[in-house]
């Protein structure tokens, strides 16, 4: 039974490939592809109540009583207008929420503490300052160059971010990932459609021109746009692919626990996403999860695993697990990693579907967000004389098992500002 099982999945991940790599794509523009929301649940009365309701848990937008006006209204007097806005008041309704989270309030349940916490003979230097004994990290002076939160990987830094991209990849590629790269260019319409905002005070997307396109926030919504108006045959589910992209995000901070390049407007990261047969994304979601908890825990990060409350989900999410590792320098934990089940929302919004005609449920994970790894890893394994110990299994990806001061690179100074310098002739 055990090699049959085998032969079954090795049988569906060679059709995928072929799916992947040879099959065309099905000639859908983008532009014609029409959300297609659940209006039979959502327009039938007896609902309103517990939509209204996970809404306020939630915390989130949407009115479903405008919904139900604007319903009324068309079927009253049909016109183009009127069918324009309910469509708009119908896509800002969140998800559901998964029924074991509803009573969470506002705190997450914390699942499993993995590893154990570091005992230091010594008290932990933060990130930024051992990056500043060892120069290994530029922030200074960049505002000029490259924009508010930008920074330079220098020395080991930089080799241990490439370390890491290679670990996760070969490590999502023993479980069957399909590794695709994505462009960092993506049309507005496609973020919508993933659930994210790209309009109002709050979105935290870069816009680019006319009509919309925007720098993508995550792979997550390039790798759900290759997906958009397939039918994919049940054969080949669950997809599971991964990227390696840059992430582009508007957001800022002014915590202090969040300075440094903990939150920053681009990063390299590891994307995990994956299509599953509806009534199977939970599953799907379980084993995101668990492939994130077993990088982690290679690395020998000291974390733990929550499951997030319906105020912490956002507009995709059905349930939502986050990871947090100990920042020993900071002495708090702080998120490194997250994975989501959306169920039907992005493939309502995409037109995903399976060969039966129901729409495919989508699952998505950060396998690797570079910045937050690099602060995790060097609090975590720093030693008394200023030098930092390479966890074990990214060994085998660096010429070295110490970062260490490169005395080659040049270290930024101090100098007079000079008004109006003007040019040599």
């Amino acid at each position: 039974m055990k090699c049959a099982k085998i032969c079954v999945q090795l049988q569906g991940l060679l059709t995928f490939r072929r799916c992947l790599t040879t099959s065309p794509k099905i000639s859908v523009k983008l532009s014609d592809i029409v959300p297609e929301y659940n209006v039979s649940y959502l327009l039938n009365p007896a609902n309103s109540q517990n939509i209204s309701d996970n809404i306020v848990r939630r915390k989130g937008v949407g009115d479903i009583q405008k919904v139900h006006h604007l319903a009324r209204k068309l079927r009253d007097n049909p016109d183009a207008a009127t069918q324009k806005e309910l469509q708009e008041e119908l896509g800002k309704i969140p998800n559901d929420t998964h029924p074991d989270v509803i009573d969470y309030g506002e705190e997450p349940k914390v699942l499993q503490l993995v590893n154990e916490k570091r005992k230091f003979s010594f008290k932990p230097q933060q990130f930024a300052e051992i990056c500043r004994k060892n120069n290994l990290l530029r922030m200074e002076k960049l505002g000029n160059f490259s924009g508010h939160k930008s920074y330079y990987l220098l020395g080991d830094l930089a080799e241990l971010e490439q370390a890491l991209l290679h670990y996760t990849v070969d490590q999502l590629s023993a479980h069957q990932f399909q590794l695709v790269s994505v462009p960092d260019i993506v049309p507005a319409q496609v973020i919508e459609g993933c659930g994210f905002s790209t309009s109002g005070e709050r979105n935290q997307v870069y816009k680019l021109s006319e009509p919309p396109f925007c720098l993508s926030g995550t792979a997550e919504m390039a790798l759900a746009a290759y997906f958009a108006g397939e039918i994919l045959p049940e054969e080949i589910l669950p997809v599971k692919v991964m990227a390696v992209s840059r992430c582009y995000r508007a957001e800022v901070s002014g915590l202090q626990e969040e300075r440094g390049i903990y939150r920053v407007h681009q990063f390299s990261k590891v994307e995990m996403f994956g299509v599953a047969e509806p009534g199977k994304s939970d599953q799907l979601l379980e084993e995101f999860k668990n492939i994130q908890v077993d990088l982690f825990r290679r690395l020998g990060l000291h974390f733990q695993i929550l499951d997030m409350p319906p105020m912490e989900l956002g507009a995709p999410a059905y349930r939502k697990y986050d990871i947090e590792a100990f920042l020993e320098g900071r002495g708090a934990y702080g998120e490194i990693s997250s994975c989501s089940n959306c169920t039907d929302f992005q493939a309502r919004r995409l037109g995903i579907k399976t060969a039966s005609g129901k729409f495919a449920h989508t699952v998505n994970g950060t396998a690797c967000a570079v910045p937050r790894m690099l602060i995790a890893i060097l609090e975590a394994f720093q030693n008394p004389d200023g030098t930092i110990s390479v966890p074990g299994s990214l060994q085998p990806y660096l010429t070295f098992d110490k970062i260490t001061r490169r005395k080659a690179i040049p270290q930024t100074k101090l100098v007079k500002k000079i008004e109006n310098p003007g040019f040599a002739a």
